[in-house]
C-alpha cells in the first residue's frame, strides 16, 4: 500500500510537470482563492495583535466614558451620536464626588493635531495634545520618566506647564535637557515639567508623539469648541478601587451620569463606555464580518477552481486512455487507477494551495511593514487551507478518477 501511494504521487508529479502550461492555468483559481483568504486573515491577525497590545494603554481596572463609541460597528447611527450632549468637566467632578468605588476619576480634552515649537525648531503638525487632570498619567498608563506630572495646583490655577513624549523631545531638544525649557503652542508659552516614559506606536498614532497640559490651561487657550465650531466633549477615565468589579463600577457610573444628563428611564445612554477588554471584543466582532466575507469569496473561487480541475482531469483521462489500458493489462486494479487520478487531483490542489499561502502571507504582511511590526504567518489558517484544498481535490477529482477506473482494458488498448 505504501509503495502504491509513493508511486501514485510520483506519477501525479510527472503529469503536472509534463503539462506545465495546463497545470499552471488550472492552478490560477486555487492560488487566487487560497491567497485571498490567507492575505485577509494575515492582515487581520497583524492588526488585531497590534491593537490588542496598544489597547492595553488604559491602566489596569480602568474604563473610559466618552461621547463617541470607541469602535463604530455596522449599523452605528452616527447622526444620532453626533446629536448627543458633550460630557463636561463638571460631570467628571460629580463622578469624583459621588462614585465611592472609584479610586481615580480623570478628565481630558484633546487637540489633534497640534504643532509645538521651541526657538527655531518645530514638530510636525501631528502631535496629540491633551488637556488633563492629575489622574491622566495613571489612568492612561502613560507615566513620567523624567521630571513630574501635572498636579492639582497646576489645574486649579491653570498653570502653563507641559509634559511631553520622547519624540517631541527628540524633535525640539536633540542636544539639551528639556526640563524647564519653553515650548510654544500657537504662540502661547508653556514650561516643560516632565517627559513621558517611551511607549511606542499606538492605534491612533504614537504615544511618544504626544503632550499634556492642565485641562484648565487647555480650556483657556483652545476653548470648549473645536476648530469646526463643535462643542468639545470631555473623555472621563475611571479607575476602580482594589477588589471592585469593573462591571459593577460601570453601572454605578452609568446611574450617576444618566441622572446628571437627564436621561429618561427608558431612553438609551447618550454616552459610551470602553475598556481594554471591550475594545478588543468590539474589534473582534468588527473583523468577524470581514473574515466571513473573505472566506465566502475565497470559497467560491476554490469551488470554481475545483470545477476547472475536474474538467482538466476528464481531459487527462481521455488523453491517457491507452496508458490506463496498459496499466490494467499488467495487473493494476480499479482501486489503483482511481487512487492514481485522485492523488493527481489532490497534488494539483495542494501545489496551488502552497503557492496561494505564500502569496497570501506576502500580501498580508504588507500591513506588518506599514505598521512596523514583526512578520506574521497564520499557521492555523494555512493548515486549514491545505486541508480544504485536499477536500476540493477529492470531491472534484472523484468523477474523473471513477471514470478512469471503469475503462475497459481491451478498449483502452485499442484507443488512439
Amino acid at each position: 500500500m505504501h509503495m502504491d501511494w509513493v508511486e501514485s504521487i510520483k506519477m501525479a508529479m510527472t503529469a503536472v510537470v509534463t503539462n506545465k502550461l495546463r497545470s499552471l492555468l488550472t492552478l490560477v483559481g486555487i492560488v487566487a482563492g487560497v491567497a485571498s483568504i490567507i492575505a485577509v486573515m494575515t492582515a487581520i491577525k497583524i492588526v488585531q495583535t497590534k491593537m490588542e497590545t496598544d489597547m492595553s494603554r488604559l491602566g489596569s481596572g480602568v474604563f473610559q466614558v466618552q461621547k463617541w463609541p470607541a469602535i463604530g460597528g455596522p449599523g452605528t447611527n452616527w447622526r444620532k451620536i453626533m446629536r448627543r450632549k458633550p460630557l463636561t468637566i463638571e460631570q467628571a467632578d460629580l463622578l469624583r464626588e459621588r462614585v465611592k468605588d472609584a479610586e481615580l476619576v480623570g478628565a481630558e480634552l484633546w487637540e489633534q493635531p497640534a504643532t509645538l515649537a521651541h526657538e527655531d525648531l518645530k514638530t510636525n503638525n501631528n502631535v496629540s495634545l491633551a488637556g488633563g487632570t492629575p489622574e491622566f498619567q495613571i489612568n492612561n498608563n502613560q507615566l513620567v520618566a523624567v521630571g513630574r506630572f501635572i498636579t492639582e495646583e497646576d489645574v486649579k490655577v491653570g498653570r502653563n506647564v507641559i509634559v511631553i513624549g520622547s519624540r517631541v523631545v527628540a524633535k525640539l531638544f536633540p542636544f539639551k535637557d528639556p526640563i524647564d525649557q519653553i515650548i510654544k503652542i500657537n504662540g502661547q508659552k508653556y514650561t516643560v515639567i516632565g517627559v513621558y516614559e517611551e511607549l511606542g506606536d499606538g492605534p491612533s498614532g504614537s504615544g511618544d508623539n504626544s503632550a499634556c497640559i492642565p485641562i484648565t490651561a487647555f480650556v483657556d487657550q483652545f476653548g470648549l469648541k473645536d476648530k469646526e465650531g463643535f462643542d468639545r466633549s470631555v473623555n472621563i477615565t475611571v479607575k476602580a478601587k482594589p477588589g471592585v468589579v469593573l462591571e459593577d463600577l460601570i453601572e454605578e457610573v452609568r446611574g450617576v451620569l444618566r441622572v446628571a444628563r437627564n436621561v429618561k428611564p427608558l431612553e438609551e445612554d447618550d454616552f459610551d463606555f470602553f475598556s481594554n477588554d471591550s475594545m478588543i471584543k468590539a474589534f473582534g466582532e468588527m473583523t468577524a464580518v470581514i473574515k466571513l466575507v473573505a472566506i465566502a469569496m475565497g470559497g467560491i473561487s476554490l469551488i470554481v477552481a475545483g470545477i476547472g480541475i475536474m474538467n482538466i482531469m476528464l481531459v487527462s483521462v481521455t488523453e491517457r486512455t491507452k496508458e490506463i489500458g496498459i496499466r490494467k493489462a499488467i495487473g493494476a486494479t480499479r482501486g489503483n487507477i482511481m487512487m492514481q487520478f485522485l492523488i493527481e487531483a489532490v497534488v494539483l490542489c495542494e501545489i496551488g494551495g502552497l503557492i496561494g499561502i505564500g502569496v497570501g502571507v506576502g500580501i498580508g504582511n504588507i500591513v506588518s511593514f506599514l505598521m512596523d511590526v514583526p512578520v506574521t504567518i497564520p499557521y492555523d489558517w494555512a493548515f486549514g487551507g491545505l486541508i480544504f484544498c485536499s477536500f476540493i481535490g477529492i470531491i472534484f477529482g472523484m468523477w474523473p478518477a471513477s471514470k478512469a477506473s471503469k475503462l475497459d482494458p481491451i478498449e483502452s488498448l485499442r484507443y488512439e
